[in-house]
């Protein structure tokens, strides 16, 4: 039985560890960027940790909407939802991550660092990792010889309502 398109998706996400994050700049145009991902909830809710000064906490703040992309090893995934600034201590103790000393060069006691909780309100994915791989190669194939768009099947695609 085909699991769950919002479970598929969460263990998807589980398996990530940066994403690029994309803000609207003040004209309107798009700016993405790598960030280090801090948690994601079982929701897909995605957590990161940054500076307080950064221009993309001005972006959130004109332009709360982003959206969060993720891939590597065969799968593909997007996070779309409302962002917002958190500076709660207890928050970014529980999300820091030591590594991240090398952009913070303060550590967690760094006064400007907060963390960008983004909630999220719909999600995508493609999933050709191990298996998954297989059956699209099956399906690609069989598109091939029959002329006609592969078909495929939710545990490879879905979108979520989050």
């Amino acid at each position: 039985m085909t699991e769950d398109t919002r479970e598929h998706l969460h263990k998807l996400l589980a398996k990530f560890d940066h994403a690029m994050l994309i803000t609207r700049v003040a004209d309107g145009k798009m700016h993405a960027r790598p960030m280090a991902v801090a948690h994601i909830s079982p929701g897909s809710d995605t957590f990161f940790v940054t500076s307080i000064q950064s221009p993309k906490i001005a972006e959130i703040e004109a332009n709360p909407e982003v959206l969060v992309t993720f891939q590597g090893g065969g799968a593909y995934a997007a996070i779309a939802g409302g962002a917002r600034v958190v500076r709660d201590r207890p928050l970014l103790e529980r999300y820091w991550s030591k590594a991240w000393t090398a952009w913070f060069p303060s550590g967690i006691d760094d006064p400007d660092l907060c963390v960008i909780a983004v909630a999220a309100e719909e999600g995508e994915y493609w999933d050709r990792a191990g298996v998954q791989a297989l059956k699209y190669a099956f399906a690609a194939a069989k598109a091939y010889a029959t002329g006609e768009k592969p078909v495929l099947g939710r545990d490879q695609h879905g979108r979520v309502s989050l």
